[in-house]
């Protein structure tokens, strides 16, 4: 038997299994290393002295009491980049550990072939953002940079191949004079995607182009440089190239991106993300929008109201508007988002005793599963399956007890779902074509970097 170490700054989800976790779970120690956020939390959510800014659409932004954030931040395990070499640096099966090296070799050959002359992935490809369908961004260059990080966790010599060099050269000429590497509307995406594969590049001239990507995603965020204060909510999240409003999904990505940059959760930007994530959960006790509830789970936005992809889903309206006259307005969460809501909170610093942290935990056990995205079904399965694994893996809990008792190696069933689902030449694709899951190059990216995830090593001793 093994149990978790923290090393340094290893934060772990096991102090979560407060409900029908049987006595067999794995034991878990927590790391002791934290720090004071030096901001007070007045200062942090203070109102702005300037007027908010003209792209805000004030007549839709709510406004209520923030949510808590905390005094201490418990530093999360750094960001890892590299696979385990042996099966036993990782807590699962040989068996598994083949199988999840066999179908991630499959998936970087097919990758290796669909990369053009230029260096780049699907540079023919047009994306709109999901509150602007009418405009649109190119993609090649997020897609390029999660492919480059890909490549680079599965073999860094990759980086020395002529492809290696075109990927990087593809990447460096896409950066623009603040930072940035997209000007339109999936520019927070674009970004953040490139910060999390420079992050994971050993070299000065990554190290510089990141340091100016990781400015530009600190300046992008909603807050009083815009003309907002803690009390709207808008506040603290990021959006489709700070032109519409913040969500869920592109606030992850930032956060993504500066924990693999190696941002400390104390910094502002990260506590006034805390901010934003902690109100889009479905949590009462931490939330005070009208529309939350009290199941723990995560919507993709609390912006102008508030709206959840799971609403739609069911029927109700992507803003609740569907509901049944005299029911109370509520918005549905939904898997993906809860993964990354759980795993944001954990990159800002909360404690796993925290009562968002613990409710989070709860719903995921409640709905534990592969077999689809909880709460959409088919739509986003991948990317429900991309973020999952950097969720659980940060969190270092090794085997999960779902709310019957059960115990689950999530990397087992994880590598069990997406082996099966992968095709001939390698890749995968989603038959449910939504958020351009149905290109196979995007989805067979997730996938690769989701495998990785379950082939990073494990800190742990013997017993």
């Amino acid at each position: 038997m093994c149990r978790t170490v923290f090393q340094n700054v290893l934060l772990t989800a096991a102090a979560l299994l407060v409900t029908a976790a049987p006595s067999t779970a794995a034991q878990t120690t927590q790391s002791s290393d934290s720090r004071a956020v030096q901001t007070p939390e007045s200062e942090l959510l203070k109102n702005a002295e300037k007027t908010i800014d003209a792209r805000v659409k004030t007549e839709s932004i709510t406004e209520y009491d923030p949510p808590p954030l905390p005094q201490r931040v418990i530093l999360p395990m750094p960001a890892v980049f590299e696979i385990a070499r042996r099966p036993a640096d990782v807590p699962i099966t040989t068996t598994h550990y083949q199988s999840a090296a066999t179908a991630l070799d499959k998936g970087i050959e097919f990758l290796m072939h669909t990369q053009d002359a230029s260096g780049g992935w699907m540079t023919d490809v047009q994306g709109a953002p999901t509150d602007q369908p009418n405009k649109t961004s190119p993609v090649a260059v997020a897609v390029t940079a999660l492919a480059v990080k890909a490549m680079v966790q599965h073999n860094p010599k990759w980086l020395k191949t002529e492809a290696g060099t075109k990927a990087m050269r593809f990447l460096a000429a896409a950066q623009r004079p603040d930072g940035s590497f997209d000007d339109g509307g999936l520019a927070n995406y674009v970004t953040s995607s490139v910060v999390m594969a420079l992050s994971s590049v050993p070299s000065e001239d990554a190290y510089d182009m990141k340091f100016e990507a990781v400015q530009w995603l600190k300046t992008n965020q909603w807050d009083q440089s815009e003309g907002l204060g803690g009390q709207q909510d808008w506040f603290g999240g990021a959006g489709y190239g700070n032109r519409g409003r913040p969500d869920m999904s592109n606030t992850q990505m930032m956060l993504d991106a500066l924990y693999e940059a190696g941002v400390s959760p104390d910094e502002p930007v990260m506590q006034k993300a805390l901010a934003f994530v902690s109100r889009a959960q479905n949590l009462k006790q931490t939330n005070k929008a009208d529309w939350a509830g009290n199941d723990g789970g995560f919507i993709y936005t609390p912006a102008n109201g508030g709206e959840s992809m799971g609403s739609e889903v069911a029927g109700e309206g992507r803003y609740g508007e569907k509901l049944e006259a005299g029911v109370p307005r509520s918005l549905r969460s939904y898997g993906s988002m809860t993964y990354a809501g759980f795993k944001s909170m954990l990159y800002a610093g909360l404690s796993p005793d925290d009562v968002r942290v613990r409710a989070a935990f709860d719903w995921l056990r409640k709905r534990w599963g592969f077999d689809e995205n909880p709460g959409l079904g088919q739509t986003g399965l991948y990317y429900y399956y991309h973020t999952l694994s950097r969720a659980l893996f940060v969190a270092q809990q090794h085997e999960i007890a779902d709310t019957d008792g059960v115990l689950h190696n999530w990397r087992e069933e994880l590598i069990d779902a997406i082996t099966s689902r992968q095709a001939d030449d390698g890749s995968w694709v989603n038959e449910a074509d939504r958020w351009m899951e149905g290109h196979p190059v995007l989805v067979t990216v997730y996938c690769t970097l989701a495998l990785e995830e379950t082939l990073k090593p494990a800190l742990v001793i013997a017993e």
